[in-house]
């Protein structure tokens, strides 16, 4: 079930069951946004020079990871399923690089929810743990991630 499916209608706690999947639109990574966000956040020199990228075992230039997860989380926004019952998030787990991000490349996250518990205390919200798996033009997981979200139930 993706937004579309649903109407535009907000989406809340109760909304997404285990198995629950969706996926974002897509976003291509330009060299100068590669460039650009490492040197002001992450200024190693395989993300910054291309030279140096070459010589590294990446073989050429290459995206931050902290690049790839902060596009990742930006896709998710963008879908808007969330966001309206959004109150926040405790963290996340499982942070994976598998595939080096390089500039060109198109990204697009794939969504699962793996748990979900309404809360015993506060029955205005539950806990919703989603999986997400980030991939690039050629269908390959380059990272991955599980976050927990906090999310209000329908009144």
């Amino acid at each position: 079930m993706t937004k579309a499916s649903r109407a535009g209608e907000a989406m809340f706690f109760d909304d997404f069951p285990v198995g629950y999947s969706y996926e974002t639109a897509s976003r291509e990574m330009p060299r100068d946004e590669v460039v650009g966000f490492a040197e002001e956040w992450d200024p190693q020199d395989f993300h910054i020079d291309d030279e140096a990228g070459r010589a590294s075992p990446y073989g050429g230039l290459i995206a931050s990871g902290f690049h790839t997860l902060v596009t990742a989380y930006r896709l998710t926004l963008e879908t808007g399923l969330w966001t309206e019952a959004s109150m926040g998030s405790p963290g996340m787990e499982h942070v994976r690089w598998m595939l080096p991000v390089r500039p060109g490349d198109t990204l697009r996250v794939k969504a699962t929810v793996t748990a979900s518990r309404a809360s015993a205390s506060r029955p205005d919200r539950g806990r919703t743990t989603i999986l997400y798996e980030v991939l690039n033009q050629k269908d390959e997981i380059v990272m991955s991630y599980s976050a927990i979200h906090i999310l209000r139930r329908r009144a």
